[in-house]
């Protein structure tokens, strides 16, 4: 019998969360705790196991939050500082565990390297710098997380190849905006699938709300999650009670067993 994979919402905002900065939007003075939005993460746990996609600059409030006290690895999108600013926070981590796995496309590895360059640094290294293991990932080739087969899906985030993944019939999608044909086909007979929803408005690199409601249900899942939302897409409880049943909009701290 499979375990079952607890999915927490570590973040659900946009690049800028929720609130934004020096905005005197309505959504941004919301008092309702479900329209504050971290940077989008998910943290994924089965048996004694945990890993997180996307590591983005609110992850140490993020691990703070949950109360996360050991991570076996990180699985990144792209390359976005959304997606990737906090890496230096992983430092508890690795001065408790050693090298922290990292997974991701070449490409990404890449940028963090020209961005992050004291934490590669192979001579004459700062020692409070943490190590990473880079594991490259590729959109046809399926990896193992310990136990857990994981599958990528390529989608494009404007003209920039980004990664999703699949973990037995769960998917997790953001900063998407197309999918081509041929990697639909590794969505087919999905139970839970998570993609993004900027806001009403169409966007150039991002699904709005009427696009990924039309994916959703091109998909056909059981359950659908929205993520990566802006200020703009509107309260969390207006939007919600206008969905399709089967569709929900994620907030920080969701948990979801599958």
């Amino acid at each position: 019998m499979n375990s079952p994979l607890t999915i927490t919402f570590l973040g659900t905002g946009t690049s800028q969360g929720i609130p934004v900065i020096g905005s005197d939007h309505p959504v941004c003075n919301s008092i309702d705790i479900k329209d504050k939005r971290l940077r989008v993460s998910v943290l994924i746990s089965w048996e004694e196991y945990s890993y997180v996609i996307d590591c983005g600059p609110d992850f140490r409030q993020q691990m703070l939050r949950e109360g996360c006290e050991r991570i076996d690895g990180i699985l990144l999108t792209h390359e976005h500082s959304d997606h990737t600013a906090g890496i230096d926070d992983i430092r508890p981590f690795y001065f408790q565990q050693g090298a922290i796995s990292f997974y991701a496309h070449n490409r990404v590895f890449k940028s963090l390297h020209q961005r992050f360059g004291y934490i590669f640094e192979t001579e004459n290294k700062y020692p409070g710098a943490p190590t990473i293991s880079e594991i490259e990932i590729e959109k046809n080739t399926s990896f193992m997380l310990k136990n857990m087969k994981v599958i990528p899906i390529e989608a494009y985030h404007d003209t920039l190849p980004i990664l999703g993944f699949r973990i037995r019939d769960f998917v997790y999608l953001t900063d998407v905006k197309t999918v081509s044909e041929e990697e639909m086909k590794k969505l087919q007979n999905v139970d839970t699938l998570v993609i993004n929803a900027l806001r009403e408005k169409e966007h150039r690199s991002h699904l709005s709300l009427s696009e990924a409601i039309e994916f959703i249900n091109k998909v056909n899942p059981k359950k659908a999650y929205l993520t990566h939302i802006s200020h703009l897409l509107g309260f969390h409880e207006e939007v919600e009670q206008k969905l399709p049943k089967h569709i929900s909009l994620a907030y920080d701290t969701l948990k979801i067993k599958i």
